[in-house]
């Protein structure tokens, strides 16, 4: 699996999403077990799966020799495509792409830069090769969605990767109901809607309520089932384990208008309402809540500290319902 973005921890723990057994073995790459084509291709920080033919040394000559001696039981045309993850390695793409282009056209398949029926993807990192052919990409039309293009904006909206990314973290996906009890202008349930889940939002602004609204009706139409309602995060009005997930942005200490004290009463009841509703679930903010979260009933699986620009670092808990 080829990871996107610079953390590849936190890219790991997404891919689980869609992939079991998964190993981070070089700087943007990891190995997984199995892996769902479908749910691959609604990942955030995973660019493509491959069928792995082999691991090899960093040089075009071992990509090669994996390529000779591995079983290949496709057939049709074929393209070679290799990359320097990070510009990690020192190694000549161009030259792995001949090397291991002449050895699939010794084993008989005709190349097809164009329309191949198979692409054999060569992917370099630190002192690491991982050979095998494409199997599923990620959709990565996030810049379709930014917040400032919605029917509804407000500042402060976070970038649609991450919200897949959170999502995902949080099980989002066909059959999953996934919950966001201070959804704002919908980001997050935009983007769990786009992999399957049906969404629930919730907020206490009649305003947001509305414009998010519009903006799921706007990107999920009648794809996915979709609702928000107006309603206070301490006291959701939906029953015990109504859902199956929960994400939400807590609102940030320097920007919000809440007293400090109230904004800990706000979040850490929010905490324990989502516990209430949901067995696992993704909290993002300014400052880490790990202890009211487990005072909450959670436990905290693992967490990140996300830069986003230099004032502003996100922490993210993932969460299950102890």
């Amino acid at each position: 699996m080829e990871l996107a973005g610079e953390e590849d921890a936190f890219a790991a723990l997404e891919a689980r999403a869609a992939a079991a057994g998964v190993e981070t073995v070089a700087p943007g790459l990891a190995v997984a077990d199995a892996v769902d084509p479908d749910r691959v291709r609604g990942l955030a920080y995973t660019r493509t799966a491959l069928d792995l033919l082999g691991r090899a040394d960093a040089d075009p000559r071992s990509a090669r020799a994996v390529v000779e001696a591995a079983s290949i039981d496709r057939e049709g045309t074929v393209a070679v495509r290799a990359r320097v993850v990070r510009d990690s390695a020192d190694v000549s793409t161009a030259e792995a792409e001949r090397e291991c282009g002449a050895a699939l056209v010794e084993r008989g398949f005709d190349v097809d830069l164009d329309d191949p029926d198979h692409t054999l993807r060569v992917l370099f990192a630190d002192d690491t090769c991982l050979v095998g052919w494409v199997v599923a990409e990620s959709v990565r039309d996030f810049s379709t969605r930014k917040p400032t293009d919605r029917p509804f904006f407000q500042p402060g909206s976070m970038a649609p990767m991450d919200a897949r990314a959170y999502a995902n973290l949080a099980g989002a996906g066909p059959g999953q109901t996934l919950l966001d009890p201070m959804c704002g202008t919908g980001g997050v349930l935009i983007e769990a809607g786009l992999v399957g889940s049906d969404v629930l939002g919730n907020d206490a602004q009649q305003k947001m309520v509305r414009g998010a609204r519009e903006n799921l009706a706007h990107y999920l139409g009648d794809d996915v089932g979709h609702d928000v309602i107006r309603g206070d995060a301490t006291a959701l009005a939906l029953r015990d384990d109504a859902v199956d997930g929960v994400v939400f942005d807590a609102p940030y200490g320097r920007q919000s208008k809440i007293a400090r004290h109230d904004l800990d009463d706000l979040v850490s009841s929010a905490l324990a309402e989502a516990a209430r509703v949901a067995p696992r679930g993704v909290l993002v903010a300014d400052r880490s809540w790990r202890t009211e979260a487990l005072d909450a009933g959670w436990r905290v699986t693992d967490s990140f500290e996300r830069r986003v620009h230099r004032s502003l670092v996100r922490h993210v808990l993932v969460l299950e319902r102890e």
